[in-house]
């Protein structure tokens, strides 16, 4: 099976491509902006008459997109996860190479949920800033083309290569900061949010086995359960080994409890636009405010049965092992 790998460089690509490569009955080509591409194509500028041609001439059975911008205004965003996907579709639309479209979306499509519900695909899709608007206009236009499609709406990606912008990613870093000063307090701020998270290898053996199948339409792609923020920072001091207190500056009054429990809706405060990640040295540094602009409000959680009924596909790795995957990549900077 010949596979076509739009964004193998990206924070996804990177491990779908790993998880292609070792499939021996596939033929990788990567097409991407960098150097390192097989091809080099920019999908945000470039025409679909170009990318058609190149089709044509590689004749893949599957093209899987994982590029896109999870940051930036929202022209740019536009132009990178709705634009591009235009010029995709168009191209196979013109290409007589037939391939299925396996498309990265994303669960900021959906926007805020119910406190307590799970999300599954039949859910109007009501984004809450512009990254979702941009991904979920990336998905209809998918949805509208005609082609042999399926769209996995990723929830909230951890494990290795997390981006230290991330709230995950944050995490360690203040951590590691608080650990390298030795720090015994480390304060926190903005935890209250709950996300359904997961590791991105399974991520990829999702995107694999889409590939292989036929499924059409949406799919989510979670673990389906939510974690609060601040369990998921009590479980990295753990796996860090940090000895210090944990303080949430806005959140319930008394300590961080030491183990991911099951969520509970009614003790969470709603999460805006903006989570705060502050590191103090005893007073002495004012809280920091890192944008947050998922849009998803104070909670989400996939509902993930029709992964399991249509892709053969369930979550394999725990949180708790991605937070130590996190922490790992986090340790090598002190």
């Amino acid at each position: 099976m010949r596979v076509l790998l739009i964004g193998a460089n990206g924070y996804l690509g990177r491990f779908v491509a790993d998880r292609l490569l070792a499939d021996p009955a596939v033929q990788l080509t990567a097409l991407g902006r960098g150097d390192d591409a097989d091809v080099r194509f920019d999908l945000a500028s470039g025409s679909p008459g170009a990318l058609t041609r190149f089709l044509d001439a590689v004749h893949p059975g599957v093209v899987i997109n994982c590029a896109g911008a999870t940051r930036g205004g929202a022209r740019e965003l536009t132009r990178h996860n709705t634009v591009a996907v235009a010029t995709v579709c168009e191209a196979l639309r013109r290409s007589g190479c037939g391939a299925r479209l396996v498309q990265i979306g994303c669960g900021a499509e959906y926007g805020p949920s119910q406190p307590g519900s799970s999300t599954a695909e039949d859910a109007v899709p009501r984004p809450g800033g512009p990254y979702g608007v941009s991904k979920l206009a990336a998905t209809e236009l998918v949805l509208g083309s005609g082609l042999d499609a399926v769209v996995l709406r990723v929830f909230s990606p951890a494990g290795p290569g997390t981006p230290a912008g991330s709230p995950l990613g944050r995490l360690a870093e203040a951590m590691r900061r608080a650990m390298q000063s030795g720090d015994g307090e480390l304060k926190l701020t903005g935890l209250g949010a709950q996300r359904d998270f997961i590791d991105v290898r399974d991520v990829a053996r999702a995107v694999h086995a889409a590939s292989l199948s036929a499924a059409q339409g949406v799919i989510n792609i979670g673990s389906g359960r939510a974690v609060r923020l601040r369990d998921a920072a009590a479980v990295l001091a753990r796996v860090a080994g940090y000895g210090g207190a944990l303080h949430e500056l806005d959140g319930p009054p008394g300590p961080l409890r030491p183990s991911i429990g099951h969520p509970r809706a009614d003790s969470d405060h709603v999460m805006h636009a903006t989570h705060a990640v502050h590191t103090a040295h005893t007073g002495q540094s004012a809280p920091v405010v890192y944008p947050y602009p998922d849009g998803c409000g104070s909670w989400q959680q996939a509902d993930v049965r029709t992964a399991r009924d249509r892709l053969g596909w369930r979550p394999r790795i725990n949180l708790e092992e991605s937070l130590g995957d996190i922490w790992m990549e986090a340790a090598c900077r002190i």
